[in-house]
């Protein structure tokens, strides 16, 4: 480890596996530019023209006319159990936006990957004549679509919910599709990728070597597309989307974003690709008046210890002796993105690290108080509300939030768990600790 980093107060607490909350000094609340949203509208356009290819290849979307998008929903029964937890009172209101029950491959990398894999399907189709700006794509379910399409391959490295999104939608298209998957990925991921004719590739280190062996045959296959998790803009558009989608569900729950209305919205994250295209997307939306941090486990920190550092890329959490193990799968991530941290330089208001212990906490205390069931990563967002009234006073008293606290909305955006097989589920469950019968 680096001598500027020994006596680094932060780093000490990453390396000593103590939960913490870490504000972003360089936050500005600056919500980017008309061209950023003109390039997020281009993929809602994108997503909008696929509509109908997707409601007829998954009935599950039908009735949202082939969108796939998830609920938004208030909490109070968990609201009130975490107060009773953490013993202090939480102003304001509790809402779970529900990615983990996104139809089609049951996680937030559902918009982004499928984004990406929808946005080469249409340049192969296009320059092969099939598709034209006035084509009905129900035509890609055709046999011609399929015979082009397995000419050509999509590769991605994934920890599992990425690899189930670009292999659900490309072996739907006819693509030859193989996902290179790191030792921490679960095996009914793996299974349920073969079961659709994908390949996929294991190996014994972590994300980042999948990443880099899944990069290396795509640059030595012709007409392979990579799926690029650290650096795509592809993917981190079609995350973004969800953003502009949010407002209209907000406004049907009552809550018109303001000052006097902040959103404080809680995203669990692991490379950052996924959360950070949506808190792209929500300040493209909400600017000054939402409020985007991160969570992520004590023993995977890389987004916190890449932006505190200012190493981004060139850090990774084994490099201060952390192992890169924990229960959220989905969130161990190494090395983070350095095209994310830089970009969220301006744009993020903080982030904050939790065990394994308290992620098997309060998976138990959502289930428990809401009956929805999850993986542990998807739950990493359920610590940020207390947490912020308990360490983020001078956050709060900086950017004018405490007088209108009562007035908040806490965004709790979970990440993946429908498509869990139920004996998982119940062994995440188990753990606990749970609240005697009657409490």
């Amino acid at each position: 480890m680096m001598e500027s980093l020994v006596n680094d107060p932060v780093v000490r607490r990453l390396r000593a596996l103590q939960e913490q909350w870490w504000f972003n000094p360089r936050y500005l609340s600056d919500p980017g530019s008309a061209s950023d949203q003109l390039d997020i509208d281009q993929a809602a356009a994108r997503l909008q023209r696929f509509a109908p290819y997707i409601a007829a290849e998954f009935p599950a979307t039908a009735a949202d006319g082939g969108l796939i998008e998830s609920p938004l929903r208030e909490i109070p029964a968990a609201q009130a159990a975490l107060q009773r937890l953490a013993g202090l009172a939480l102003p304001g209101r509790l809402l779970l936006k529900c990615d983990h029950a996104l139809a089609v491959s049951g996680s937030v990398k559902a918009r982004g990957g499928i984004h990406e894999v929808l946005k080469v399907a249409e340049q192969v189709a296009t320059n092969a004549g099939l598709l034209t700006p006035d084509s009905d794509y129900r035509t890609l379910a055709s046999p011609a679509a399929r015979t082009l399409f397995a000419r050509h391959s999509l590769v991605v490295g994934s920890t599992g919910n990425l690899g189930l999104s670009i292999g659900i939608m490309g072996a739907a298209l006819g693509f030859r599709v193989v996902v290179h998957m790191s030792s921490d990925a679960r095996e009914w991921k793996k299974s349920r990728l073969r079961a659709l004719g994908v390949t996929v590739v294991e190996h014994p280190g972590d994300y980042s070597a999948a990443v880099a062996e899944g990069r290396a045959e795509a640059l030595a296959t012709a007409r392979c597309h990579f799926v690029d998790d650290e650096n795509s803009r592809d993917l981190f558009l079609g995350y973004a989307v969800a953003a502009q989608r949010l407002r209209p569900q907000l406004a049907a729950q009552g809550i018109e974003v303001s000052a006097e209305r902040p959103l404080l919205v809680y995203l669990p994250c692991g490379v950052g690709g996924a959360p950070g295209g949506i808190a792209f997307g929500l300040k493209q939306q909400f600017g000054p008046h939402v409020h985007c941090f991160f969570a992520e486990p004590t023993q995977s920190p890389c987004m916190l210890l890449g932006m505190h550092t200012g190493l981004f890329q060139q850090i990774a959490v084994q490099d201060i002796g952390l192992d890169n193990r924990t229960c959220a799968d989905g969130l161990a991530c190494g090395r983070s993105s350095s095209f994310v941290g830089k970009l969220m330089q301006p744009l993020l208001s903080g982030i904050y690290t939790l065990s394994d212990d308290s992620l098997y906490r309060l998976l138990a205390l959502l289930r428990d108080s809401e009956g929805v069931a999850m993986e542990p990563s998807a739950v990493a967002g359920l610590a940020g509300p207390l947490g912020l009234l308990a360490q983020g006073q001078r956050y709060l008293e900086d950017n004018g939030l405490v007088p209108y606290l009562a007035n908040a909305a806490h965004l709790v955006w979970t990440t993946g768990g429908s498509m869990v097989p139920a004996d998982e589920l119940e062994s995440y469950y188990q753990p606990g600790p749970h609240p005697p019968p009657g409490a």
